[in-house]
């Protein structure tokens, strides 16, 4: 059994996203200040009852779903992936249920992919880099088998289909990998690093088999050259988060730091300080995720996403757990992959 098995990495991953979604959702549009005086000091906070998730959650799902169609049917290829992908997120554009403050961006491309001739590319909105990119893109790090390219290519392909930014290709790219590395056992300490040297690799690379004729939407001379944009900004990022995790103290909003989380190289950013100021902490790093002045569903998804998937199932307490809106089919993907 490997150590991802064991610890049951995939449904900690999946279980925590869920928890911090819930959590941030009522704290998220609200300052500081004002979710300390609704909601009283940011580590005493309960689990909402009943614990409903917001978009974050509902299209991680979606994206898990089309995951594992396409898994289903053979080895993962854009092809596989675009077509359960697409109805997935048309059929959320769609649901009764999408009334949880659903990004405006996914809202848009979503409509546009309703229409069955129309490429993806000409969905993609491509000057949006919103966290709604990589808010939900963890399950491609918890697929078990895939290569580099796969999960990249994947990654990137799934933000494409909203967010056509570089930076939302690359900061959702790098999230997976993120899940990934922490699944598989990477310690925390290093794990900015691991992240800069798969950016670094990655720079200009453009996934043409995954992404197509994307590039030319855009003013960029070339492919290269879009792709290194985004890159280079989440680098950039990248810094700000090492040098945060030396001097930011648990009790200062993290967003101060690296960003409120808007955007997609923000929302990583401040989800992995969460999780690295408190790495043998998960509740705590939810508590300080979902008390930020940003977009606090989508920090503490993300942070929820990478505690779990470091520490596993059992870092999640049942009188949490027990209460999470899609509860069942959260263990029944994070199952699957675990197995």
């Amino acid at each position: 059994m490997t150590r991802t098995a064991a610890k049951r990495a995939a449904t900690g991953a999946l279980t925590g996203l869920a928890l911090g979604d819930a959590l941030g959702f009522p704290t998220e549009f609200k300052d500081v200040p004002s979710i300390l005086a609704a909601h009283g000091p940011w580590r005493e906070r309960d689990l909402p009852r009943p614990a409903f998730v917001t978009d974050d959650t509902q299209m991680t799902l979606a994206l898990g779903r089309a995951l594992r169609t396409a898994t289903a049917r053979g080895p993962l290829g854009p092809g596989r992936l675009e077509r359960p992908l697409r109805e997935e997120f048309t059929d959320w554009y769609r649901s009764p249920e999408n009334n949880r403050a659903p990004g405006h961006t996914c809202l848009r491309a979503c409509h546009l992919l309703e229409s069955p001739d129309r490429p993806w590319q000409d969905a993609s909105q491509l000057h949006s880099k919103g966290c709604g990119a990589n808010m939900r893109v963890a399950p491609v790090g918890l697929v078990p088998g895939l290569n580099d390219e796969e999960r990249s290519g994947a990654a990137q392909l799934q933000a494409a289909l909203t967010h056509g930014h570089p930076t939302a290709l690359a900061a959702s790219d790098l999230t997976a990998h993120a899940v990934r590395l922490l699944a598989e056992g990477a310690e925390p300490t290093g794990l900015v690093g691991l992240l800069r040297s798969h950016a670094l690799e990655n720079r200009t690379r453009y996934h043409e088999r995954w992404l197509g004729d994307l590039w030319t939407r855009s003013q960029d001379p070339g492919p290269g050259h879009f792709v290194t944009r985004g890159w280079d900004e989440c680098l950039a990022m990248l810094d700000r988060l090492q040098a945060a995790v030396r001097t930011v103290s648990p009790e200062t909003d993290p967003c101060l730091a690296v960003g409120e989380g808007w955007t997609a190289e923000e929302a990583l950013a401040a989800g992995l300080l969460c999780f690295l100021l408190f790495p043998d902490e998960p509740l705590t790093a939810l508590r300080r995720a979902a008390c930020t002045a940003g977009d606090s569903d989508s920090i503490a998804c993300l942070a929820g996403a990478f505690a779990g998937a470091h520490l596993g199932a059992d870092a999640w307490p049942a009188t949490w757990t027990d209460h999470i809106e899609h509860r069942g089919e959260l263990l029944a993907l994070g199952a699957l992959w675990d197995a």
